[in-house]
């Protein structure tokens, strides 16, 4: 792909300070960029490459004004992470060009693909499935009976999705991700046995939905396991039998959400999170990483720690807890003066 500057800035809604002209046609980072390449500047503390990048042009914030000469031609943007990101999905050209149904795919006779459907080699589509319009299937894809894919998905290597699943438009399911195995559900017997319980729910996946590799959706016991438009979830993530998830939240790898809890819409989830089964998890709440949440949160409450508390109180009991052996030798020197007073009373 190659395109000009002056065609990027109205992709972009961006201004041209320099040759509009210059052509460029990979995007690269600030540091390793060459000639023909286009990067930017978003956070001032990598400013100095400015002056010593090769790159042929530079997305930066529409304030940005550079303190001495500098090679690149500018383009001058209102939010320059989404302008990247647009420009990003440009040239990674994500509308894939449609292939078919490969000869080595096994697709059931019973199943309905669109015409406009890929599914490549050593993939598995099983009875009764319904594939929408434009979604391409990659190799190793498993894709059990009565599923339903929407429009437009891609569905990485190696990925699962098990019986009666809903999967909508838009969505990405990267590798190895297992969408819809049982959840875990046992039920205490005599003599410290366990009986399986059935799990004859599904998942039910919005749309706009991105799903990390390694990252498991347990399908409910009864109902339904929701994960809601628009959630992007990390790699290695687990997502607990009947969870919730609401729209817009966002969820770092490694993170574990319990059976039956409710996470609310427009949420951060930070990495390495734990939260307990059968609570509500409030929309807009943001929990740091490496957090253990054990009970209900507050509309846009900040939580941090284990157990999980107000942030700012966080913050505050850190601060004396960071002291505590300073404290503990002060305290033990006044002890000593205490005593040494009483020796001479």
């Amino acid at each position: 792909m190659n395109i000009t500057a002056e065609e990027i800035a109205q992709l972009v809604n961006g201004e041209v300070i320099g040759d509009p002209q210059v052509s460029v046609h990979a995007p690269a980072g600030l540091e390793h960029a060459q000639k023909g390449d286009i990067s930017f500047l978003s956070n001032m503390k990598y400013e100095p490459f400015v002056y010593s990048t090769k790159a042929s042009v530079l997305l930066v914030d529409k304030e940005y004004s550079p303190q001495r000469p500098i090679r690149p031609t500018l383009i001058k943007v209102d939010n320059v992470y989404e302008s990247v990101a647009y420009l990003l999905g440009q040239f990674e050209a994500t509308t894939e060009e449609y292939t078919g149904i490969a000869q080595l795919a096994s697709v059931s006779t019973s199943s309905q693909i669109h015409d406009q459907v890929s599914i490549d080699d050593f993939a598995v589509v099983k009875e009764e499935v319904i594939i929408g319009e434009g979604t391409h299937i990659h190799s190793h894809v498993f894709v059990g009976r009565g599923v339903v894919i929407g429009k437009r998905c891609t569905i990485y290597p190696g990925a699962k999705i098990y019986r009666d699943c809903r999967i909508g438009d838009d969505v990405i399911i990267h590798a190895n991700a297992v969408i819809g195995a049982d959840g875990f559900g046992f039920s205490k017997r005599d003599g410290n046995k366990y009986a399986k319980i059935p799990q004859i729910g599904n998942v039910i996946i919005g749309d706009h939905v991105e799903i990390g590799a390694n990252t498991t959706v347990d399908r409910a016991t009864m109902g339904s396991t929701r994960i809601h438009s628009g959630v992007k979830l990390d790699n290695l993530i687990q997502v607990g039998h009947n969870v919730v998830i609401g729209e817009n939240t966002v969820i770092a790898a490694q993170t574990a959400i319990a059976g039956s809890t409710e996470i609310g819409k427009n949420c951060l989830i930070g990495g390495q999170v734990a939260i307990v089964g059968h609570i509500k998890v409030a929309d807009g709440t943001q929990i740091q990483g490496k957090s253990g949440v054990t009970k209900a949160s507050k509309e846009g409450q900040k939580l941090f720690g284990v157990p999980a508390i107000d942030f700012s109180n966080y913050m505050r009991a850190y601060s004396v807890f960071r002291n505590l052996p300073d404290l503990v030798k002060e305290l033990n020197q006044l002890k000593k003066h205490i005593k040494r007073d009483d020796h001479y009373r």
